[in-house]
């Protein structure tokens, strides 16, 4: 049986990755739109690389648990790359909340359920986590811990607590990076590794949609007040990925990794800080 990597949301920045750790392995493409994993498939299939697709609505347990069973039934699942969500500008904030903070914990569980020995897992979190406010020791350890089919009954993630999308979108990724943190624990027990990559504006449809949506403006300034002065690419976000899920990133689990062009540095020290 192949080694299989799992790519949730088959994106620019899941394929990125995949090119670059998926040669001689089975790429699982999975997506909430068929078409979009049937597009990546036909374009790492002429690159050379064996493939097929499935549907995942990553909000949905029964779902993410059909995509673990039929990536087992294809041989054993040694990488795991979750980069599917949705943006401030693309959903409400419950859906944001069901889906990147929910979905997330749930593809965490269930994926570390399976995974081999000497495997490996990335998720595609988010600099916005890096910009919410600290939150307590109890809150962090709960969307940490709290088991993931009661983690949207929180206190802290009441729809009177979180009415804006871009906070239930900083909330989540703040999540996620926390989550994956607990869950390199026991990962760790099956031999396994996981991390998280938080970046900036990387040039996708998403960033399209956010950089021409009502926070446009404002991310357009983000960018040219930056140190790096621009937007990344998922080719840069690939080969942070490639570190962590290869050879060369053995040491390293629970970790996150801002990516960001200097955007968070310059809102602690720089010019987008509060004046």
């Amino acid at each position: 049986m192949k080694n299989v990597i799992v790519v949730i949301g088959a994106g620019s920045i899941g394929q990125a990755i995949a090119r670059r750790v998926g040669a001689g392995k089975h790429v699982l493409l999975a997506d909430l739109r068929e078409e979009n994993a049937k597009a990546a498939a036909k374009v790492l299939g002429d690159a050379g690389f064996e493939s097929s697709t499935a549907v995942v609505d990553v909000s949905s347990r029964a779902s993410v648990q059909a995509l673990v069973d039929t990536a087992t039934a294809l041989g054993e699942v040694t990488g795991v790359i979750h980069a599917a969500g949705v943006s401030p500008s693309q959903a409400p904030p419950a859906t944001i909340l069901k889906v990147d903070l929910y979905g997330t914990a749930l593809l965490l569980e269930l994926f570390g359920n399976v995974i081999a020995r000497g495997g490996a897992g990335v998720v595609i979190s988010s600099q916005s986590g890096h910009r919410l406010a600290a939150l307590t020791p109890e809150q962090d350890k709960a969307l940490a811990t709290t088991p993931a089919d009661a983690l949207l009954d929180l206190p802290m993630l009441a729809p009177a607590e979180v009415t804006d999308p871009l906070h239930a979108y900083q909330i989540s990724k703040r999540g996620n990076s926390l989550r994956v943190m607990a869950e390199a624990v026991r990962w760790g027990k099956r031999g396994a590794r996981i991390n998280t990559i938080s970046p900036g504006i990387i040039i996708t449809p998403l960033a399209r949609d956010e950089l021409t949506g009502p926070r446009g403006a404002g991310y357009r300034r983000m960018l040219d007040l930056s140190p790096v002065g621009r937007a990344g690419t998922p080719d840069e976000v690939g080969n942070v990925g490639a570190l962590l899920m290869g050879a060369d990133g053995a040491f390293i689990t629970g970790s996150d990794f801002l990516m960001d062009g200097g955007v968070t540095a310059s809102y602690r020290y720089g010019e987008l800080a509060p004046q």
